[in-house]
């Protein structure tokens, strides 16, 4: 792996060596969010890249310019996903053998299209349960057998074949000039490259990355100047769930980047969700950060031209009820409760009728009746209409003296319940 700088001409030359291997992808005004916002936006779709992702065009610039001794040695990678279809596919086309590692938590939806990308060029290692876990294994693989290592972000070559997303934004953009670019981050790769070659291009553009809150890797080190790593991280988001940044890009954003902000997992999710509702758009999680970043934004975009870089849309449907699940307990409109329940008749019934609003849901109620006692807990589950409806429905609990627990505000009482 190289640690040189990338450049603003590697950017170039890698759109050469990537010229009928990826697609260009398509630029689109979204006028659901101008209007919400009173901007003008636009989605860069990298969901729609060959791969559902742009991770394709740093592997493929990176594999496609190793020597023939190295290629015939075969690389080895670690990925959460969208890097394991990149190289998946780089290899395929290259004719060059692949092992790839990825943890154990990596969606089945993922797996299954590496799998059909890579045909029998690759080979899938499942190891640890994070990322960083998957990265450890795949080094120790790669130096044991002689493998070249194709890293995810930390290298010249793949950020330089990242940055080509800009070189389309740019011609696509044609005369229109772009105050802010809005770009996921992970291990950096992505908004490095379009550091260095935005920068130079539009030297007036402001470029704010986003992290997920529960990993923030390049935040913290951006903070403390130097690169941290993380101890337990949220692996939700998964393609930008990493506990340690790049070298390369760390450099690059250290110069280049405007900010950073983190974005809350269940407004991720609500975004997401919005994202299908509006405009049919199916958006990883990964792939709606930057999008999901806009209201902490607002005041400043107003009336501005901003760029959103849709990163990825390889989301396995099966997440489709966690992300709801997300989505409402971060709008405040699901809750759940340990309730005391007195241990005699009609007290549920009191309970539905008095205490629960007309507009309120019980979506999950499991409560074990015990002879000895003379009261038993209840795990209950409320779905509000709006939001509003939440400290009403606590005070009637107050009323009619009610014993609850607050599932929601106790994160490891949340986790082994619900």
């Amino acid at each position: 792996m190289s640690q040189e700088s990338p450049t603003y001409e590697g950017v170039l030359k890698a759109g050469d060596v990537l010229d009928g291997v990826i697609e260009v992808t398509p630029f689109q005004f979204n006028q659901h969010l101008s209007e919400t916002f009173g901007a003008n936006i636009y989605l860069k779709r990298e969901d729609l890249q060959v791969v559902r992702s742009y991770k394709i065009r740093g592997a493929y610039n990176f594999i496609a310019s190793l020597s023939e001794d190295d290629r015939n040695k075969g690389v080895a990678c670690s990925s959460a996903g969208n890097h394991a279809q990149g190289v998946a596919l780089a290899c395929f086309i290259l004719g060059i053998k692949g092992v790839i590692f990825m943890p154990t938590t990596t969606p089945k939806q993922k797996i299954r299209a590496v799998e059909r990308i890579g045909k029998d060029k690759v080979e899938i290692v499942l190891a640890g349960d994070t990322y960083d876990d998957a990265k450890y294994a795949a080094i120790k693989y790669a130096t044991k057998h002689g493998l070249i290592l194709v890293s995810p972000f930390d290298d010249k070559l793949i950020v330089e074949g990242q940055g080509t997303v800009g070189v389309e934004v740019a011609h696509q953009l044609k005369d229109t000039k772009p105050d802010y670019i809005f770009v996921p981050v992970g291990g950096g790769g992505l908004v490095a490259g379009l550091i260095v070659y935005l920068k130079k291009k539009f030297p007036q553009v402001k470029i704010i990355g986003i992290e997920p809150m529960g990993a923030p890797a390049m935040y913290q080190s951006l903070q403390k100047g130097e690169i941290i790593t993380l101890g337990e991280i949220d692996r939700f988001v998964d393609g930008a769930a990493v506990k340690q940044v790049g070298n390369v890009p760390f450099k690059v954003c250290q110069q280049g980047l405007d900010d950073m902000i983190l974005v809350p997992e269940g407004r991720v999710c609500t975004t997401i969700l919005q994202l299908y509702n509006n405009d049919a758009i199916v958006a990883e999680p990964a792939g709606a950060l930057s999008i999901a970043a806009l209201g902490y934004y607002q005041e400043q975009i107003a009336g501005k031209n901003v760029v959103c870089i849709l990163s990825g849309g390889n989301n396995d449907i099966e997440r489709m009820p966690e992300i709801k699940e997300r989505s409402l307990i971060f709008e405040g409109l699901k809750h759940y409760f340990m309730i005391t329940f007195p241990q005699r008749s009609g007290a549920l019934k009191e309970f539905v009728n008095k205490v629960l609003g007309p507009d309120d849901d019980i979506t999950l109620f499991e409560y074990t009746k015990k002879n000895t006692k003379e009261s038993g807990p209840a795990l209950v589950g409320i779905e509000l209409k709006q939001k509003e409806d939440y400290q009403p429905l606590l005070d009637r609990m107050q009323k009619y003296g009610v014993k609850y627990t607050l599932v929601n505000e106790d994160p490891v009482l949340f986790s082994f319940l619900v």
